[in-house]
């Protein structure tokens, strides 16, 4: 006899990419839906919005490498689309993608919206759903530097002709795609076109970019605000990834970008996910093993084996073992740990303890 209570049924998998605006959330969760069969939706709150392409950075056709992507446009521009309105709208499109046999890939700066969708309704979505968050980070000094040498860029690809084109004098900034970073910050500039002087009307617009600097590094500390509570939070198991060496070398072209990204932040994403996805969900409501039992798995099964080869000398391993372990290590974002793993023919596992949240670098690593 079936039955059709939801606590029956195997808990769908779902990968949530976290982390600044401009920290690369885009790039990665593309990255891991080609290695994982999965699909992206958007949840960045601008970008649910049709029109302002280039002021919202949505990507283009070419970066999502034909990765289906969900709930990015298709909203009415001067639409009210609320958080609420977002949690029925996703939670449609993972049972979508599920469907499929694909995993759903949730991807976005909008923490409210994520927040809402997660825990909302009396955690609906944690009763159906195994959660993994993966958390992009960049010191945020570098992050301000990258987000506003990235608004030049934006205005030589068409910012300003963008904002001009919903433009209204009589229009409301507090709702709709209005709301973008980018379009406030023009009005005066728009409003003095053709009534002052050029010199004043430079020195108008040369205020507005730097108001839109301004703005874009403000909500970069909010989201990280949110994220810091997220990963204080009970259930939020948040993996850190740190991207910092990417953006440094993107500003300084000492390596290759793309190596340098898969280095720091593609091969340690692939493995917190890959070990995620391999982890065995529970049919009935938690879906998630007991700190302690994880943890005495990964130190006595996994790291502790191959920390006693170092020490006899056995340093080689195949790396596909040196990947089990990382793994493995990467699963306990609940306990207290560090690793850093190098998965070349000699690499090494260092697994010790840390402030509460796991932290995954991979250095020069090859798996």
């Amino acid at each position: 006899m079936e039955c059709s209570s939801n606590l029956l049924r195997r808990k769908g998998k779902v990968v949530f990419i976290l982390g600044a605006t401009g920290a690369g959330k885009s790039k990665l969760s593309i990255n891991l839906a080609t290695r994982f069969n999965g699909e992206v939706i958007n949840s960045d709150k601008m970008q649910i919005y049709n029109g302002l392409d280039v002021i919202t950075n949505k990507v283009t056709e070419a970066e999502c490498a034909d990765v289906p992507h969900h709930l990015l446009g298709g909203v009415h521009p001067d639409a009210d689309f609320t958080a609420t309105d977002f949690r029925r709208e996703a939670m449609l499109a993972v049972e979508s993608i599920l469907s499929r046999g694909c995993l759903p890939i949730i991807a976005g700066g909008s923490n409210s919206y994520v927040e809402v969708l997660v825990d909302g309704e009396d955690g609906e979505f944690r009763h159906l759903y195994d959660c993994c968050f993966v958390w992009v980070d960049v010191d945020l000094q570098v992050l301000h530097d990258f987000v506003s040498a990235r608004v030049d860029k934006m205005v030589r690809q068409g910012l300003v002709e963008e904002a001009r084109g919903v433009f209204d004098p009589d229009g409301d900034y507090s709702k709709g795609v209005r709301r973008s970073i980018g379009v406030p910050e023009m009005d005066r500039y728009f409003r003095a076109e053709g009534k002052v002087e050029e010199e004043e009307l430079s020195r108008l617009f040369v205020e507005a970019i730097e108001e839109i600097k301004v703005n874009t590094c403000k909500l970069t500390c909010c989201q990280l605000q949110k994220i810091h509570r997220f990963c204080a939070m009970d259930r939020w198991e948040v993996h850190r990834v740190d991207a910092t060496r990417f953006f440094l070398n993107k500003r300084d072209g000492l390596e290759e970008e793309e190596e340098v990204w898969e280095k720091v932040v593609g091969i340690p994403s692939t493995m917190i996910v890959g070990e995620f996805l391999n982890r065995k969900s529970n049919n009935f409501i938690s879906g998630i093993m007991e700190k302690n039992e994880l943890e005495e798995e990964v130190k006595e099964k996994k790291v502790n084996d191959h920390l006693e080869e170092q020490k006899d000398g056995k340093g080689e391993a195949d790396g596909n073992d040196i990947a089990n372990v990382a793994l493995a290590a990467a699963a306990t974002a609940t306990a207290t740990a560090t690793l850093t793993a190098t998965a070349t023919a000699t690499a090494a596992v260092d697994f010790s303890s840390s402030n509460g949240r796991a932290t995954v670098t991979a250095l020069g690593a090859t798996v």
